[in-house]
């Protein structure tokens, strides 16, 4: 049996009723996990990002994918040859109506990983539908919105998880520890470096073009939440440098390496208390209108600077007694040489997933929350947001984390909301 003592969410996830007596291979003695106690699972949105992220939960050997969904005709075509192919039938159904996987009662949990400004709607559409949901970062387009959708998930009893694979990761984890074991001395300095922004268009006032058929291409679902606009190519293309659809690299990259640094301080609901910063914004008011260049600089309340740049992809901790660097790549360095004197790094490579779609899949089972919860996503993605805020509004801000907003600017408050275009709500 899958749950504990009482019968939620399909049964605690399958398995209530199953039958007295089974043959030893239906029961999964061979080494195979019974089909009614697998966890089924659908994708809704197939681009690279979530059909690697369905790769490794077909991995997973007691997971079953039975949908895939995506406005992209040729990625919903993609996705399905990957699922059938990995069970050798052509079972997998295939659909550009995110409501026919979730009207779905045979569904377990759906993984997201469409667009910025489907996260947290799609989220709150799901576990209303009675799913469990393991999403892509970043969570949401707003503060407000993340909050909303950390309530509506508590109210259903989900299990949610945000894909901030790193919180799980064996190379990252060794780097918190060498750092709580006093390995560089008092921490004071964290630098978060995103990498330089990509796919930048000098031309970004892109002329309006002929939409697409929905069945090839269904653009006024892709806009979700966002205003509406003319369809363009390009606007399409470079969605996360346009601030209707996206949040560039701070709302992209910011969750991933935040949340270690949550993790590091032990205490994932705190926040920093001050922002400022520069930024160089190439095109403002066009599709290419968030920062192409930043440097921001925050403080927690207890005096620890944390930093954040275009830099090389990384995170640098700098101590009294040293530092270490943990590259996006895997590798971790030290000066000086006797910081990791000893030790022996795992790699931290960021394709690393398993040990957090595990943490996902366990929780569902246990009907605890896993480790990138709403709350804990909440936190760090809203200091991913407060540092864009302070880079849009070009002046420091001051943040109160308990109460979730600016100390005595009505403006900045007021840009921790977004109108979402109608019928979509979290």
């Amino acid at each position: 049996m899958l749950g504990e003592s009482q019968l939620t969410r399909r049964d605690l996830v399958r398995g209530a009723a199953a039958p007295l007596v089974l043959r030893g291979s239906v029961l999964g003695l061979a080494g195979a996990t019974p089909p009614s106690d697998r966890i089924t699972v659908a994708g809704v949105g197939m681009g690279n990002r979530n059909l690697r992220n369905i790769q490794e939960f077909l991995k997973q050997e007691d997971v079953q994918v039975v949908a895939v969904c995506d406005l992209f005709s040729d990625r919903r075509k993609r996705a399905k040859e990957l699922v059938d192919r990995h069970y050798g039938n052509a079972d997998c159904a295939v659909t550009r109506f995110h409501e026919e996987v979730l009207e779905r009662d045979d569904l377990d949990a759906v993984v997201i990983g469409t667009g910025d400004r489907w996260h947290a709607v799609m989220s709150s559409l799901a576990v209303r539908a009675g799913k469990d949901v393991y999403c892509e970062k970043p969570f949401s387009l707003t503060i407000a919105e993340g909050r909303r959708l950390v309530d509506v998930v508590r109210q259903q009893e989900a299990v949610w998880q945000c894909g901030t694979q790193r919180r799980s990761n064996p190379g990252y984890e060794f780097v918190v520890n060498a750092i709580h074991s006093g390995r560089i001395g008092d921490l004071h300095t964290v630098r978060l470096s995103f990498g330089a922004t990509g796919g930048w268009k000098q031309n970004s006032l892109a002329a309006p073009e002929k939409e697409p058929d929905p069945e090839a291409f269904d653009y006024d679902r892709w806009l979700g939440q966002a205003p509406w606009a003319p369809y363009s190519a390009d606007r399409v293309r470079h969605w996360r440098l346009n601030w209707d659809t996206g949040a560039g690299g701070v709302a992209d990259m910011g969750p991933h390496f935040i949340e270690t640094v949550q993790w590091l301080r032990g205490d994932p609901l705190d926040a920093p208390v001050e922002y400022e910063g520069e930024a160089e914004f190439r095109d403002e008011g066009g599709i290419n209108n968030i920062p192409y260049w930043y440097e921001i600089r925050t403080r927690y309340r207890d005096g620890l600077r944390l930093n954040m740049d275009t830099g090389r992809k990384g995170l640098m901790f700098v101590g009294d007694q040293g530092w270490i660097f943990l590259s996006d790549t895997g590798g971790i360095e030290a000066k000086p040489d006797s910081v990791l004197a000893g030790l022996d790094p795992p790699d931290a490579n960021y394709i690393i997933q398993e040990p957090h779609i595990r943490n996902f899949l366990s929780c569902m089972r246990s009907r605890r929350q896993p480790v990138s919860n709403p709350e804990a996503a909440q936190r760090c993605h809203t200091i991913a947001h407060c540092a864009n805020l302070c880079l849009r509004l070009g002046r420091p801000l001051r943040w109160n984390a308990r109460r979730e907003r600016f100390d005595g600017d009505i403006e900045a408050n007021n840009m921790r909301y977004r109108t979402m275009r109608a019928p979509w709500r979290v």
